[in-house]
């Protein structure tokens, strides 16, 4: 056998942010969505490992999640290698979000691109929203936005909703006032109608769906909010709404049954037996394929937890990867020859 020098693509975040926009990322959610529910994609669960997010030992308040999938629709495959961090990354003044991302050829298995994922996975969670209430929200163009948390998250969701709906309302509710107000001054250019910020958690609650990207491990969100017809979306790494929520909800929907049942907003009900997968209403993918219906009647309250998969990830990194190739941007690296 020759010689043969297997080249590795190595694109940093500001790379990536050149050649992906927010309208790229919420293209390729829906179609990665839809894949999921025509079974093109292969999403297996991820594996957490707790460095002290959860678990008494190792005491650094974070995890790591692995997350491998193949994508059908441009026949890729990866793995997200991510996680969030508190504890000295937060004193430190450094992004609670940690990710790599790694491409291989799914016909030779040599890997094709190694990229920073952070910016990646900031970008398809709030493309996640967009694309669950493409085909959940039935009351034409117009929303009214309630968002808890007003960090990286509550700028993406932001920004992924406005390329799909016109947002004709934001009331934003973030325990530090401060990062309100930072909020509502990057994202007038997506805000058509007004930015509202709430001096308390159940203001925020006056919208058509209702988004929580929080750190919280408190059970805010209140069923007396939950009104009729609105769509509540709780994404945080923790439960975020009420028992009550959860059990009183007409309809729930998720990206990905194995996952949503054992982390984040239905862990608690999951891993206890409460809700089990037959309880699920359906998945975005279902909705996305057409085989469930999936719009919202004004008298249904129903959640969705979008908890994020690898799938995303991989698919939105080929474009990036993709890209960058076609552009000649990036840096290359032989890890190893034959």
């Amino acid at each position: 056998m020759k010689d043969v020098k297997v080249e590795t693509m190595l694109l940093s975040q500001k790379e990536i942010q050149s050649v992906v926009t927010m309208r790229d990322v919420v293209e390729c959610v829906d179609k990665t969505f839809k894949g999921m529910g025509e079974g093109t994609v292969v999403n297996p669960t991820k594996v957490n490992l707790d460095l002290g997010e959860v678990a008494p030992y190792p005491p650094y308040s974070g995890f790591m999640n692995a997350m491998p999938a193949y994508i059908g629709w441009n026949d890729s495959a990866g793995i997200k290698w991510a996680g969030g961090f508190l504890g000295e990354r937060k004193a430190q003044g450094l992004p609670y979000i940690t990710s790599m991302i790694l491409l291989i050829d799914p016909r030779l298995g040599n890997f094709r691109a190694v990229m920073d994922g952070a910016f990646i996975t900031n970008m398809r969670t709030g493309a996640q929203t967009a694309v669950a209430l493409k085909y959940m929200y039935s009351r034409g163009k117009e929303i009214r936005l309630g968002l808890y948390g007003a960090g990286m998250q509550g700028h993406t969701q932001t920004m992924a909703i406005a390329e799909l709906f016109d947002i004709s309302e934001v009331t934003v509710y973030d325990v530090n006032r401060a990062a309100s107000e930072r909020y509502a001054e990057d994202m007038k250019s997506f805000v058509k109608g007004r930015i509202n910020i709430a001096s308390n958690p159940a203001e925020a609650a006056d919208g058509d769906i209702a988004v929580c990207v929080t750190q919280s491990k408190d059970e805010f969100f209140l069923y007396e909010w939950f009104k009729p017809g609105m769509i509540l979306f709780p994404m945080g790494s923790y439960q975020e709404c009420s028992d009550e929520c959860i059990e009183k909800a007409d309809k729930i929907v998720v990206d990905h049954a194995g996952q949503a049942l054992h982390r984040g907003a239905l862990a608690k009900h999951g891993s206890s037996g409460r809700l089990k997968e037959e309880d699920l209403y359906a998945t975005i993918g279902e909705l996305a394929a057409g085989k469930k219906k999936g719009l919202v009647s004004a008298d249904e309250r129903t959640i969705c937890v979008p908890i994020g998969t690898g799938a995303m990830d991989v698919s939105v990194a080929t474009l990036a990867w993709e890209r960058a190739r076609d552009k000649g941007i990036g840096g290359s690296y032989s890890f190893v020859e034959y």
